[in-house]
């Protein structure tokens, strides 16, 4: 006796439907997973961008610091001075000296930096006009944001511990500035900054960095 073959069976419409719908519960999770991984990643990448670029700002810190000129002698200019808010440098560069001002202002970290001078009346002037920033003016650089307070220690000479720059009697600072016939200051032998940073900018917590001069 032959067999009969059973008719073709094919899915039913409610069958269609929960298995879409159990596709599109899938593909929405995996969507989502997608989707954190590429904010991670984002977010990773920004941070890390933070940390590039402040590692990048710090090392010009440094390298104004290692540049540092002790011209008070011949132009009653300070070589270093620290006010709480501003850093002053006169530094050298292969085309002459120029003044230097790191300041924090608005949240945020500046350095401004003269042309370069061969004279003493242009350093002179290079300094009488650091005393007037604005934050407009040619030369100024927005470096690092979210910066909500920064400090500078000193290690004055023969001395084994730290000291405020703002209270350090060998600090490289003038009561007067240019002009003033002050006596010459000794520059500190180590500077340490310290930068307290709000999270704003992708950078939290704080960043310490010191820096051994040349006290000649």
């Amino acid at each position: 006796m032959a067999r009969r073959s059973l008719p073709a069976r094919g899915f039913t419409l409610v069958e269609v439907l929960i298995a879409m719908s159990i596709m599109a519960i899938v593909a929405v999770m995996s969507w989502q997973g997608v989707d954190g991984i590429v904010r991670a990643r984002d977010v990773t990448q920004g941070k890390v961008d933070q940390v590039l670029r402040a590692s990048t700002v710090i090392a010009q810190w440094e390298q104004d610091l290692g540049a540092i000129q002790n011209t008070e002698a011949e132009t009653n200019i300070p070589a270093l001075r620290f006010d709480g808010a501003r850093a002053f440098m006169t530094r050298r560069t292969d085309r002459g000296l120029q003044v230097v001002v790191w300041a924090r202002r608005e949240g945020a970290w500046f350095r401004w930096a003269s042309p370069a001078s061969t004279t003493v009346q242009g350093l002179v002037d290079a300094w009488n006009s650091s005393q007037q920033l604005m934050g407009n003016e040619a030369g100024q650089l927005k470096t690092v944001s979210g910066l909500t307070d920064w400090q500078v220690y000193y290690v004055a000479p023969g001395a084994q511990t730290w000291s405020n720059a703002q209270s350090s009697t060998s600090s490289g600072q003038t009561a007067g500035g240019a002009g003033t016939g002050n006596p010459v200051t000794q520059l500190p032998v180590a500077v340490r900054i310290v930068l307290t940073f709000d999270g704003s900018s992708g950078l939290t917590g704080t960043i310490t960095r010191d820096i051994a001069l040349d006290a000649t």
